[in-house]
């Protein structure tokens, strides 16, 4: 029997901020797709709370608590997951924090720093560590990122967070371009407004739920799976070709303007 074109069979996947959202949707679809799948997040019991699930529903999957701002801890993910499935193969750096909601010229430095340490420096630290794992196996491997719309055009209300996309945006270029010798793919996504608990400061606003909704095409708020699907299909061989890509995913917004 072939495999489908899409799938992650052998393959071991560690997925950031998985214990809800748009990470609990990926870690999902992973693990479906025949990926071991390290589901990563702050509270170890939200971690294990997902990774029973979907040993339950046939799939393979560990939990392991990490501070994505936290730099020591990066290494120590990497190091937990091989003791645990052996290798790393695919990372998806999905843990992300907003804590400023509100005008630029309002932030205060706490918020700002926060944000940059975990939407930033947590991304590149986790990133380095799995690709000099890559590197040592001379083994190929993906790296997803997922920034966000607001990386690409002004954000009101949400300045800090979207520099801090707009960086992993530039960040996925330059890796991209400096390991694909190596056959380490890098790649992005950004979302437009998904339905989830992070992004409840709009979606449970009537008005800016209306707002956006009527400049979207499709004409509705995205779901966690169809980031997952994005995110599956980016990690799998049907992208080999694809690399230092940002793929948008929001319902056509960005093409109808923001």
């Amino acid at each position: 029997m072939r495999q489908p074109l899409i799938h992650l069979e052998g393959k071991v996947a560690i997925v950031t901020g998985g214990s809800r959202g748009i990470g609990e949707a990926i870690a999902r679809a992973f693990a479906g797709a025949g990926a071991k799948v390290v589901v990563a997040s702050r509270k170890q019991e939200g971690v294990d709370k997902v990774a029973a699930s979907i040993r339950q529903d046939g799939g393979e999957a560990h939990g392991i608590a990490f501070h994505a701002g936290d730099l020591a801890q990066a290494p120590k993910l990497v190091e937990a997951t091989i003791a645990q499935y052996g290798q790393v193969d695919v990372l998806v750096n999905n843990a992300a924090t907003n804590p400023h909601f509100g005008p630029l010229l309002t932030a205060d430095w706490g918020r700002w720093n926060k944000t940059f340490e975990v939407n930033l420096q947590g991304y590149f630290e986790l990133s380095r560590q799995v690709c000099n794992h890559l590197l040592a196996r001379s083994a190929p491997g993906n790296i997803v990122n997922i920034a966000s719309i607001v990386a690409l055009a002004g954000a009101r209300l949400q300045g800090i967070y979207a520099m801090t996309k707009a960086a992993i945006v530039s960040m996925t270029e330059t890796m991209a371009a400096e390991l694909a010798p190596s056959g380490i793919r890098v790649n992005a996504i950004a979302p437009g407004l998904i339905e989830t608990k992070f992004a409840s400061a709009i979606v449970n606003n009537p008005d800016m739920v209306a707002q956006v909704v009527g400049k979207t095409p499709l004409g509705r708020v995205g779901q966690p799976p169809e980031i997952a699907g994005a995110a599956l299909f980016l990690a799998s061989d049907a992208a080999s070709y694809v690399t230092g890509h940002t793929l948008v995913v929001d319902g056509g917004l960005t093409t109808a303007g923001m």
